[in-house]
């Protein structure tokens, strides 16, 4: 267990204090703390929104295992064990198409220390506060431990505005796999934000509320055969193999397209699942692959998330988005995010 990850069963009170792990079950998920307490939710808050908002509009999109090779295959996933489901939460739907609110950007420093963004999208929980985005968009595969710094989550992000507030991360989850072997069959995150902030003046923050209670929440599933066809919202930027830049990165995407099964390489995954899909992959690491999905509620059933993305026929164009298969391992990352309460920033 690296530095800064903690196991399970231990005590947000215990979070300031050295920790040695035992010997972890290959299934435990991982708890990635992030600004645990509200002085350095605060803080963090405070950085973003400094000087009118500057780090949110100079942040550029991660690229991190962006690429990988690709090739579909006709082969089929067989589910392994129940399927799990979880309802949507349809919440305010927005005008530009029908484009979900609840996705966003994820914004955080790298190991450039550098700020940039991933794309993270809301599911429903009890406690209203969970994003989902890419493992490694959590935590940071550059450096040999420890979570992205100054953590946050903005939805319905468009053209440099927060409409509705700036989410703090407190803590993440991810599957032990992901966490101590880099296995990007586990690459996924569930995080846990803290109630909205808002800034109407410099060094002054509002509170806006739970995260799912404003913007709504997508339904999750798991353990389920390979849908017919998958809706992709992110935030792709970057350009193709080709030089053509098609995405700025600054609006929400959609791309609609059927599933396969793949085999990649390079990235270490033994059943990577790709969806028909033009993103590039600068940004849109972190999109939602949504199943169901209806315009006129704005909502779905989240069922994969990109990781990369691969040129599969050789033009000079991405075609295919990747993501793990979410199976069983991955509902037990989701279940642990799920009982997890977080509170507010300020009153």
């Amino acid at each position: 267990m690296r530095r800064a990850l903690i196991a399970l069963g231990v005590g947000l009170s215990m979070l300031g204090s050295t920790l040695v792990a035992g010997p972890a079950q290959a299934a435990s998920p991982v708890m990635v703390p992030l600004a645990t307490t509200t002085t350095a939710a605060q803080q963090v808050a405070g950085f973003w929104f400094a000087d009118g908002g500057a780090n949110l509009r100079n942040a550029t999109p991660y690229a991190v295992r962006t690429v990988v090779g690709g090739e579909r295959l006709t082969t089929d996933i067989v589910p392994e064990g129940p399927q799990y489901s979880i309802p949507p939460l349809e919440g305010p739907v927005s005008p530009e198409g029908g484009l979900p609110t609840t996705s966003g950007k994820v914004f955080f420093i790298g190991d450039d220390l550098q700020p940039h963004w991933c794309t993270g999208t809301v599911v429903h929980s009890k406690y209203r506060n969970i994003v989902a985005t890419a493992g490694h968009c959590l935590l940071n595969v550059e450096a040999p431990a420890g979570p992205l710094d100054k953590w946050v989550f903005v939805p319905a992000y468009s053209d440099g505005t927060a409409p509705f507030g700036l989410y703090v991360g407190k803590v993440g989850f991810v599957h032990h796999d992901f966490d101590d072997i880099r296995d990007y069959d586990r690459d996924l995150a569930f995080v846990n934000v803290y109630n909205g902030v808002a800034s109407s003046s410099p060094d002054v923050l509002t509170n806006t509320g739970r995260l799912a209670e404003n913007v709504g929440a997508q339904g999750v599933v798991f353990n389920q055969p390979l849908a017919p066809t998958i809706d992709v919202f992110g935030y792709p930027a970057g350009p193709n193999p080709g030089g053509s830049a098609p995405y700025t990165g600054e609006t929400l995407e959609r791309s609609t397209g059927p599933t396969f099964t793949m085999n990649v390489t390079g990235l270490p995954m033994d059943r990577p699942v790709g969806v028909d899909s033009p993103f590039t992959g600068e940004g849109s690491l972190g999109s939602s692959w949504l199943t169901g999905y209806t315009s006129d509620s704005s909502t779905g059933y989240l069922n994969g998330i990109t990781i990369s993305v691969s040129d599969t026929d050789g033009d000079n164009r991405y075609d295919a988005g990747v993501s793990p298969y979410f199976d069983r391992e991955a509902t037990l990352v989701y279940r642990k995010a799920e009982s997890m309460w977080t509170g507010t920033v300020v009153r």
